[in-house]
């Protein structure tokens, strides 16, 4: 990456301050051929991980993003026995079948319709005693009806079932054919999983996120005030693929010593750090034993640590200084807060990060824990909040007496509660992660690049007034 006429800025520069210039001749044919894999050799084909949030990481977020390429991180502090469950859940689940909602024939109504918001695809499967798929639930079908009734009053018996194993290219025809949009999986007469049309499409357009036994993919995030050898070796005897040190300052000598600690616990395991902000921090974490590093302090969008302490920097030429030095001592870093837009995306990996993390993006889609809630008006939306607000750690010192609560309860640097709609054109994780994908691989046609190695290797940067950065905005659309 170069910046454009070789001007080095006088002052740091976040994403909204830059902009990405066009190769003069790009022999990139098509979007579709670029390679959206990550450089850091964790096998992603989406450069999108989740942070381990209460209001955003959960089972149903790691298993749908790990089918779409991406990883999810688990959180913290949650006991060994409750992590292994979900691993195994995670790891359980079909690489392109999506885990369905359940039901009995004899299930209320009212109770499909508070399990249906659980999954983007909007639908439940009725199924006997023996599991056989024997109805399909969406919500219009409760229309004008008794809640508590049984389910098997409305529910529809004209579905569509494959066999598993089935091509892909053949259920979406069929799929097309007889005008369903959602059909049942099953095997040996069994519900194994179901398929949508758009989920068809997008499994030949994101390759999942699979461990060397084939199985999806899931990270934990590990407290530096934890047993950091025990459970190292506990995530490591489970599968986990790669374990987040992660603590709000990551410039501190607890941090890297958690590291060497972590690294010598579990040698083979995938190990993330942060946060961090400057090279010699993020040289610090890689020569402990990290192999990726976290970039960002003060960017996230429930963060109020810039505004209550005036510790941060500017996040592009924070993840700019990281990936250079995280190069050179052999790491790569995970681009974390300042994301906006899809274009923000693209600037992060065009100044080295390998990857990047989402948090209050994802948190107003189906698959985040956070309870879905409708308003007066009918629109849904979900209650976010950041790890360092008093509601988060408050929810961390349950355990505390009442003292060391409130003395706890002084020290916090993040929002409590933030109300995010839901949006309409992305309700779902899958449909904000094809819009990252699709405008990362449009950047990619434009700058000449087949990958994200190329991109970071050829992009020209400029910088741009507050004016510029509006003019490229739609008066109106998604990103206005």
């Amino acid at each position: 990456m170069k910046f454009l006429h070789d001007t080095v800025p006088p002052y740091e520069l976040t994403y909204s301050d830059v902009f990405i210039v066009p190769a003069d001749q790009s022999d990139v044919q098509s979007r579709s051929t670029v390679d959206t894999t990550t450089i850091d050799g964790l096998g992603m084909s989406t450069p999108v991980m989740v942070s381990n949030m209460n209001a955003v990481a959960g089972r149903r977020m790691a298993e749908t993003t790990a089918r779409r390429g991406a990883i999810t991180f688990l959180l913290q502090n949650i006991p060994i026995e409750t992590t292994r469950e979900t691993v195994e859940y995670v790891k359980s689940r079909h690489p392109i079948y999506e885990t369905p909602i359940v039901l009995s024939p004899d299930n209320s109504i009212q109770k499909a319709l508070g399990l249906i918001d659980k999954r983007a695809h909007g639908a439940v499967i009725i199924v006997d005693e023996s599991e056989k798929p024997v109805g399909v639930f969406r919500a219009k079908d409760a229309e004008k009806q008794d809640r508590y009734a049984p389910i098997k009053n409305v529910m529809k018996t004209n579905f569509v079932t494959f066999e598993a194993g089935t091509d892909e290219r053949e259920m979406f025809d069929e799929m097309v054919a007889s005008r369903v949009r959602i059909a049942a999986i099953t095997e040996k007469g069994k519900l194994v999983g179901i398929v949508t049309k758009q989920g068809l499409v997008r499994s030949t357009l994101h390759n999942p996120a699979l461990d060397k036994d084939g199985r999806l993919m899931v990270g934990v995030a590990l407290g530096i005030n934890e047993d950091v050898e025990a459970r190292m070796k506990a995530f490591d005897d489970m599968g986990v693929d790669i374990v987040l040190l992660d603590t709000a300052n990551g410039h501190q000598k607890r941090l890297v010593e958690a590291v060497k600690v972590a690294r010598k616990a579990a040698p083979k395991m995938k190990i993330a750090a942060g946060t961090v902000v400057t090279a010699e921090g993020t040289k610090q974490l890689i020569e402990a034993g990290a192999d990726l590093v976290k970039v960002g302090i003060g960017a996230g969008a429930t963060c109020i640590t810039r505004m209550q302490t005036g510790v941060g920097r500017p996040q592009f030429s924070a993840v700019l200084e990281c990936a250079e030095a995280a190069k050179k001592a052999g790491g790569h870093v995970i681009a974390d807060g300042g994301i906006r837009h899809p274009r923000d995306v693209a600037l992060a990996l065009a100044a080295g990060a390998s990857t990047t993390m989402f948090a209050s993006w994802f948190a107003a889609t189906h698959e985040s824990p956070a309870d879905m809630m409708t308003d007066s008006d009918g629109r849904k939306y979900v209650e976010h909040y950041g790890m360092a607000s008093n509601r988060a750690v408050l929810g961390r010192a349950q355990a505390d007496d009442e003292f060391t609560k409130i003395t706890k309860a002084f020290y916090q640097e993040g929002s409590s509660r933030v109300r995010l709609d839901v949006r309409q054109d992305t309700p779902g994780v899958e449909d904000i992660i094809d819009q990252i994908v699709s405008g990362l691989r449009s950047t990619c046609s434009y700058v000449d690049a087949k990958n994200l190695k190329e991109l970071h290797e050829n992009a020209i940067i400029g910088i741009q007034s507050p004016a510029a950065f509006g003019e490229g905005r739609a008066v109106a659309g998604n990103w206005s």
